[in-house]
């Protein structure tokens, strides 16, 4: 096969192309954000049937680094790494689920949830880890100067970002905003021994704070700001279709924050697309927080977007009011007659108990994706006959405390029915049978 080429170029049109060697992953001419390219006529000298049957092979395969869904893909990933590069815990290739009953219930037939939560540290973001971490690696193994990875986090990003570090014996150092993440979120990067540092601010104030550390002394930044993050995640839309028997659903549901995972999945699904494995792309819904939800408010002032501040949200994934990949976003979600729809703080918990009572382990950030979707089928955007595939991002037991605060809580508000707490009993037969039989009839 010809040789494939990768390289950084500016995402705002600055003419060059910088490799991917590149310490500080900003537009050397301008500072602004850089994007990942392919050689993409490289890559059709493979047929889309070539590829897919390349790929449904390396499905089939125990063999490391195969057993990883990103790596799988490594191609489109980073065609640059050796083996002895790969960062992998094994991320990737994780359930595509019917949901039929669920689907009824939101109106609709023929309904899928893809669980990201069942990634090495329970979400989508080890995807993408795995991608920037091997890339670090290499240029260590290259002789590159790269004391530690740093990020800021509302949570999932942090966990995987300390567990890869760990993977690859690297320092990380995660800046989270003090206060606003689950015990269970903070748990992961104290496990992995990540430098934790808590700040009072939000998201967005310690997504700055992190960057100009980063650039003031040489450490690697690993937001999504990073474009080898996107090119990790991209693999989740080949990981879609070719679960479905390679065909392209006709709407994809992502839940939405700093917008890189929606960037990734609509490039990713244009790829497959321009290289001939499918026929068409889906169209894609991004779901936002009603108290976050900026790019909702850009979509309904003609795309126009204005960074506001983030208020307080169960989805703490999404308390961001400038994500850092918007511009991105919207460009993808144009091409493809995309939309964008929030939903309230009720709404968000009445669809993640749904979620649950359903068999799934529902963690805010889907309940957003599936209030969304039911808004949605209601306003006749999305039609009861067509697919629809809701990308879970993170698993519900990060957010074990929240749920337990929830069904335990007392009161008669309108939540109190989609409350279960533990019916507490004597130990003593007949109370037991008083207390339950009434519950099975």
């Amino acid at each position: 096969m010809t040789a494939l080429r990768v390289f950084f170029r500016c995402f705002d049109g600055c003419p060059g192309e910088w490799p991917l060697s590149l310490i500080d992953t900003r537009c050397p001419r301008c500072g602004g954000l850089l994007d990942v390219q392919h050689d993409e006529a490289a890559l059709t000298h493979r047929s889309g049937a070539k590829w897919r049957e390349l790929f449904d092979a390396r499905r089939l395969s125990s063999n490391w680094p195969m057993s990883s869904g990103v790596w799988s893909k490594r191609e489109w990933v980073n065609p640059e790494l050796a083996d002895e590069d790969l960062i992998s815990l094994g991320e990737g290739w994780t359930p595509l689920v019917p949901m039929p009953t669920l689907g009824q219930e939101l109106g609709i037939r023929n309904l899928w949830v893809k669980q990201c939560g069942h990634n090495p540290t329970g979400s989508f973001k080890d995807l993408g880890m795995t991608g920037l971490l091997s890339q670090v690696a290499r240029l260590r193994r290259l002789g590159a100067h790269i004391p530690a990875v740093a990020c800021a986090s509302t949570g999932d990003t942090s966990a995987a970002l300390a567990a890869y570090c760990a993977r690859a014996q690297l320092q990380s150092i995660v800046f989270l905003p003090a206060g606003k993440l689950s015990d269970e979120q903070l748990t992961q990067p104290l496990c992995n021994h990540a430098q934790t540092v808590a700040i009072d601010s939000d998201f967005d104030g310690c997504m700055a704070l992190v960057a100009a550390f980063c650039s003031r002394h040489g450490i690697y930044l690993a937001n999504s700001m990073n474009p080898l993050r996107i090119e990790g995640q991209k693999t989740l839309s080949v990981e879609i279709t070719q679960q479905l028997g390679w065909q392209v659903p006709d709407w994809v549901i992502v839940p939405g924050g700093n917008l890189g995972h929606v960037t990734a999945l609509a490039r990713g699904f244009a790829l497959q697309k321009k290289l001939g494995l499918v026929d068409k792309e889906p169209r894609l819904l991004v779901a936002q927080a009603a108290q976050a939800a900026p790019l909702h408010r850009a979509y309904l002032n003609d795309w126009r977007f204005e960074k506001t501040v983030a208020g307080p949200t169960q989805a703490t994934a999404m308390a961001i009011g400038n994500p850092v990949n918007v511009r991105k976003a919207i460009a993808e979600l144009q091409r493809v007659d995309g939309a964008v729809e929030s939903a309230s703080e009720d709404e968000i918990t009445r669809a993640w108990t749904a979620g649950d009572r359903h068999g799934l382990q529902t963690d805010p950030h889907t309940g957003v994706a599936l209030a969304a979707l039911r808004k949605q089928v209601e306003a006749g955007r999305i039609l009861p006959s067509q697919q629809v595939v809701v990308v879970s991002t993170a698993h519900g037991l990060k957010f074990g405390t929240l749920k337990r605060a929830f069904h335990l809580s007392p009161g008669s508000d309108t939540q109190t029915a989609l409350r279960n707490p533990p019916l507490r009993v004597p130990a003593h037969l007949p109370a037991i049978e008083d207390a339950l039989l009434p519950k099975l009839r």
